[in-house]
């Protein structure tokens, strides 16, 4: 693969003053927005009017935002008032638009031992949705101990997002608790034995709103912060123009990772015939293959059509720029994102986007954390830049991510069975990928521990080559029915692969 990690970044300096930003099936489109069409429906009693930093939130155009809001007390022990709150959360209130929401805290290593529960409202009717609960456990989807993006300072503990579709409202409680006593709570157990005292809740718990921007916003520029007012001048003019060209570079890297796969700027990556797999998989090993794997049959199932980054509107402006790659691909460990399954397969483009925004913005990770995303419609998506055939180091499997690539299901497996298209995407994923580095999805590898809570550091773990999360790390990921179905995934991957 050496030769393939190389090709492509001869061409992307020029390519960034080429590419331009609005994805080429919606350049077409892309015009000033009318006033008359630029406002969202009238909003709902209560709702604050936007400023200019917030008018993000009202304009179709605009390309995604997060309010982080700071949690209250909402119960003190009246015994010992000074201590920390038990309970704390957000009474119910409105807000600028949003899709997806998380709660995040300071330290990463701090666990949040409790129940998390948010009530949103639905913009357009005003309806409000019951109690949902959020995924407290979260630190084992993480960069490895001791990596610069562990260790870069900007990382925070965070909760699973969750999904809730395009909301205006919000109310938040977290509640801290025992394991003990959740675990009573959740078996309904009866009697008076005494429980352990509620852990203190992690400091500097923020509620997380992420807006993913419409998916015409494509790879437009960050809207983080407020722009400057006043006339332009010469100085802003060339603060304007460096930060598109930045942006247009890091625009034009990620896509040219990809260029050996497919056409500059793609927003899908096509699938290909085995026949045609096959041709490609000697194209980008060339060099590395013995004269007898040259004549040897491959072992790769055909590459099934991906989209890419520049397709699910990815902001490149968000992530750090630069690649950064494992040796090679001997696992896969598949995921779940636990982030709700009320999402339509038509919205899995914003869903993904504000997963990303949440994972940097909110999380301070330097990309999305998985290789790959799944939807419930089996379709495939690019997760972390620096392209889809390369070792691509990711942020998914504490303890595991180097020699492996993450695959995450979006949604929520634990009581849900994955569908059969889901599995199925798993499979042609894996038989292909794993295919380029010559490894059976069936077997077993060896990986050297980072360091989990459940293998400690530097051991050679045996692992399924397709493993779920919970292998690696004492988890519920990917959730109980996901997990079931793996043993199918390994088969189907085989069979694809021609073994």
């Amino acid at each position: 693969m050496r030769g393939f990690l190389a090709s492509s970044i001869g061409v992307t300096c020029a390519a960034a003053l080429a590419l331009p930003l609005t994805p080429p099936a919606l350049a077409a489109t892309a015009r000033p927005v009318p006033a008359a069409e630029a406002a969202r429906p009238a909003p709902h009693a209560g709702t604050p009017a936007t400023t200019p930093s917030d008018r993000r939130a009202a304009e179709p155009s605009a390309a995604g935002s997060t309010q982080s809001l700071p949690l209250e007390p909402l119960t003190r022990d009246r015994a010992t008032p000074s201590a920390p709150a038990t309970e704390q959360g957000l009474p119910r209130r409105a807000v600028r638009h949003f899709s997806l929401v998380g709660v995040v805290w300071d330290d990463p290593d701090a666990e949040l031992h409790g129940r998390v529960q948010v009530r949103t409202r639905t913009a357009g009717t005003g309806t409000w949705s019951g109690w949902q609960d959020v995924e407290t456990h979260n630190a084992d989807h993480a960069a490895d101990p001791d990596t610069p993006e562990r260790v870069s300072g900007r990382v925070r503990g965070a909760t699973a997002p969750l999904w809730v579709g395009d909301s205006d409202g919000v109310e938040l409680r977290v509640r801290s608790e025992s394991d003990d006593s959740a675990a009573d709570s959740a078996g309904h157990t009866s009697g008076t034995r005494n429980l352990p005292a509620a852990p203190p809740l992690p400091s500097g718990l923020r509620l997380e709103l992420v807006d993913p921007g419409e998916d015409d916003a494509a790879s437009s520029g960050d809207e983080e912060e407020p722009r400057a007012a006043g006339g332009a001048n010469a100085e802003n003019s060339a603060l304007t123009e460096n930060s598109a060209f930045t942006e247009n570079s890091a625009v034009a890297e990620a896509s040219a990772v990809n260029a050996d796969l497919a056409p500059f700027g793609a927003t899908e990556i096509a699938a290909l015939s085995r026949t045609e797999t096959e041709q490609e998989y000697l194209a980008l090993n060339a060099g590395e293959l013995t004269q007898r794997q040259l004549q040897a049959k491959p072992y790769v199932g055909p590459r099934p059509g991906i989209v890419t980054r520049r397709g699910w509107g990815a902001n490149e402006g968000l992530r750090e720029s630069g690649f950064r790659y494992t040796k090679k691909v001997k696992a896969a460990f598949v995921h779940h994102t636990a982030s709700g399954n009320n999402y339509r397969c038509s919205q899995v483009p914003s869903l993904i986007r504000s997963i990303y925004r949440y994972h940097v913005k909110s999380m301070g990770w330097r990309d999305i954390g998985y290789n790959f995303l799944i939807d419930k419609c089996g379709k495939i998506y690019e997760g972390r830049a620096g392209g889809v055939a390369k070792p691509v180091l990711g942020a998914h499997t504490l303890g595991f991510n180097s020699n492996s690539m993450g695959i995450a299901v979006l949604g929520s497996y634990g009581a849900t069975k994955p569908s059969k298209s889901a599995v199925k995407a798993v499979a042609r994923l894996t038989a292909w990928k794993l295919g380029l580095y010559r490894v059976n999805p069936k077997g077993k590898t060896y990986l050297k521990s980072a360091g989990s809570n459940l293998h400690r550091k530097g051991k050679k773990v045996r692992l399924n080559v397709i493993s779920g999360h919970r292998d690696g790390f004492k988890t519920e990921c990917p959730g109980r029915k996901l997990y079931g179905k793996l043993g199918s995934a390994r088969s189907k991957a085989a069979r694809y692969q021609g073994r």
